[in-house]
């Protein structure tokens, strides 16, 4: 298969060493930044991303897609979820053939708050497309593109494409299972930034494992709360995306979600981090995705709207542990 992976970071690059190997599929990777795309090409190597990291040689890269769009089999979102949209509509103006497309990000639109294969759908005509995948699980590009075992989901409406992209992906260190439940796993996949914000902050407001425990705990509850009022199913929120990807992302320094969390929390506020901050973190959009959600379908979501609290009404995280902790008592389901 000839596959166009749209986006050269980390989880980009670790999903094309992954296809590379995978049955010799000929990929290619889009970069705008032409230093990563020389690089990739002539070194075999991703230094921005990956310490001393050797990349199948086989995998290229480009830093203009045009020219082999029509040729390819499959395209990747490997982007940050609020270049969704600009993609999208270049892809729909220029494909003339009918592709898969997978999408490997975790979040909503900006403008609109749909899911990304709503997203997708939105954009990208059904004649362009086969049904949306999206490629979720707990799974870091770090530990991939050094062959560490993973296991992620193949998920999507459409069961027989689900397996075709499983197929696609899964070697003896990456494993990918099917799943059918798009709404739950996206909210879920979501949510879980938000969830690894917060364990982040409490972390660096010196609190320990009891109390991570214990919000990573109800920020489950909260999870499936929505995910069920949405439509989601309660199994998906037991596995890959939403338990698994919950626990690695709300508990590794490896997390971005986490690592923003844990610079909030020292400092006691969010102002300096939302002024200065230059990397993803989809859990400070989505936050405000979820409060927003949560007002208009009636639900109590007490972690993500200390979250949001916090990032989005400058309260101080350590006012809003208390606040939590001394919420009236009731119980637990």
């Amino acid at each position: 298969m000839k596959i166009l992976i749209i986006g050269g970071g980390a989880w980009g690059s670790a999903l094309g060493n992954v296809l590379t190997e995978n049955n010799k599929h000929d990929v290619t990777i889009f970069d705008r930044n032409i230093k990563v795309v020389d690089e990739i090409n002539k070194l075999h190597t991703n230094s921005t991303y990956f310490n001393n990291v050797k990349l199948n040689a086989s995998l290229k890269a480009t830093h203009s897609y045009h020219e082999i769009l029509n040729t390819v089999d499959l395209v990747v979102l490997a982007i940050p979820s609020n270049a969704y949209k600009d993609i999208l509509i270049d892809l729909n103006n220029n494909l003339k053939k009918k592709i898969y497309i997978v999408s490997v990000a975790k979040g909503f639109d900006l403008e609109t708050n749909l899911r990304l294969s709503e997203t997708i759908r939105k954009y990208l005509d059904a004649s362009k497309r086969f049904e949306v995948v999206s490629l979720i699980g707990p799974s870091f590009a770090d530990e991939v593109v050094i062959k560490m075992p993973t296991c992620v989901t193949s998920t999507s409406i459409d069961e027989n494409v689900a397996k075709i992209i499983q197929e696609v992906f899964s070697n003896n260190y990456f494993r990918v299972y099917t799943n059918t439940d798009e709404i739950g796993a996206e909210y879920a996949a979501s949510y879980k930034n938000v969830i690894a914000l917060a364990s982040g902050i409490l972390t660096g407001l010196g609190y320990g494992d009891n109390t991570r425990a214990a919000l990573i705990t109800r920020g489950l509850a909260e999870m499936v709360r929505l995910g069920l009022k949405m439509g989601g199913k309660l199994t998906t929120y037991l596995g890959l995306t939403g338990l698994g990807d919950l626990l690695l992302t709300a508990t590794s320094t490896h997390s971005r979600n986490f690592k923003a969390g844990l610079i909030i929390g020292k400092e006691n506020s969010a102002i300096n981090f939302l002024k200065n901050n230059k990397m993803t973190t989809e859990g400070v959009r989505t936050s405000k995705v979820l409060y927003q959600l949560s007002l208009k379908e009636g639900l109590d979501l007490p972690c993500n709207e200390a979250v949001y609290d916090v990032l989005y009404l400058n309260k101080k995280p350590s006012e809003i542990v208390y606040n939590l902790i001394n919420r009236p008592l009731k119980k637990e389901f």
